[in-house]
C-alpha cells in the first residue's frame, strides 16, 4: 500500500473523522472516548504538530500527534491506523519530526485494557514508566516512553 504522510491541520473535516472514529474505537475498547486527554487547540501549543496518512487516493487512513509536556518532552496523542501495519509508518515519522524539533523523548498513555496498544508500542521501542503528569493515580492507565536517539555527529 503506498502511504504519504504529512502534517496537516487537525480541524479539517478528514481529520475531525478520523479523530471521532478514534474515539469511538477507544469507547469501544476501554468505556472512555479519550477527548478529555486532548483538544485541538492543544496543537497551537510551540513545537506541537499533527500528522495525517493518506493512500494513493488521498483518503485519509491514519494519524497522530505530538504536543509539548516539558522540555524537550513530547507527548503523543491520538495516535490511530485504520488498517493493521500502518501505525509504525505514522508512529516511525512523529518520532521523526519530534527528533527534528529538539524533542529527546516521547512519553504516551493508554488504558491497560488497550492490550493490542500496549503491545504495538512495546514492539516499536517503548518503555513501561511510572504514570506522569494527569495520569498519576490512575490504575487504568499506563504510561510508555522512547528516547529518542541523537542525531550522528552530534556528541
Amino acid at each position: 500500500m503506498k502511504l504519504f504522510i504529512t502534517e496537516e491541520n487537525p480541524k479539517n473535516p478528514d481529520a475531525c473523522l478520523l479523530l471521532e472514529e478514534l474515539s469511538e474505537a477507544l469507547t469501544t475498547i476501554t468505556g472512555h472516548s479519550g477527548k478529555s486527554s486532548f483538544h485541538v487547540n492543544d496543537l497551537h501549543r510551540r513545537n506541537s504538530f499533527f500528522l495525517m496518512a493518506r493512500n494513493k487516493n488521498n483518503t485519509a487512513i491514519g494519524c497522530g500527534s505530538v504536543r509539548e509536556i516539558e522540555h524537550k518532552i513530547g507527548e503523543i496523542k491520538r495516535m490511530y491506523a485504520k488498517y493493521p501495519g500502518i501505525g509504525k509508518y505514522i508512529l516511525a515519522e512523529l518520532e521523526i519530526k519530534a527528533k527534528q524539533l529538539g524533542y529527546e523523548v516521547l512519553r504516551l498513555e493508554t488504558r491497560k485494557i488497550n492490550t493490542k496498544a500496549i503491545h504495538f508500542y512495546l514492539r516499536n521501542g517503548y518503555k513501561v514508566i511510572p504514570n506522569y503528569g494527569r495520569y498519576i493515580g490512575n490504575k487504568n492507565a499506563i504510561c510508555f516512553q522512547k528516547n529518542l536517539p541523537l542525531p550522528l555527529g552530534s556528541v
